[in-house]
């Protein structure tokens, strides 16, 4: 199992939507950069509007980003589009033997541990931001900024 694609999906598409500013960002246009259906985009762009990372208006083709490239973390991002509830990242499993010493005691051994680890990967995420992303993006492709 890994995270939901969605999050990889809303980094494409804001970072798509900044370095296409001059263009228009419909759903179909980013569909294509994704190489997903419009539907796809069209689900995970209401999840960031929702969240206020993007701004559609209706009747007018296209979105725009709804706050600065350096004020979206990846964090934001990650929650925007519901990867996981807090706390959930990682799940235990739900009825080990209570005869078995390991079985009894598993759940509260590692529950705490892996709730550090999933703290730890959202504070990496909270220090990156899509400005970030898109000057990696144009340097890669040489893209003047």
């Amino acid at each position: 199992m890994s995270i939901s694609s969605r999050f990889s999906v809303g980094v494409h598409i804001l970072a798509l939507i900044e370095i296409n500013k001059d263009g228009v960002s419909t759903s179909e246009f980013l569909a294509g950069s994704v190489n997903t259906n419009p539907a796809v985009i069209r689900k995970i762009m209401g999840m960031l509007k929702k969240a206020g990372l993007v701004q559609v208006r209706p009747g007018i083709a296209g979105a725009e980003l709804g706050k600065d490239l350096s004020e979206i973390t990846l964090l934001d991002v990650y929650r925007a589009v519901e990867v996981v509830q807090e706390k959930e990242l990682f799940s235990v499993h739900d009825n080990p033997n209570p005869d078995c010493p390991v079985g009894r005691n598993i759940q509260n051994t590692i529950a705490p541990l892996f709730e550090i680890a999933q703290t730890a990967m959202e504070k990496a995420l909270e220090s990156v931001t899509i400005e970030d992303v898109v000057k990696d993006i144009m340097a890669k492709e040489k893209i003047n900024q």
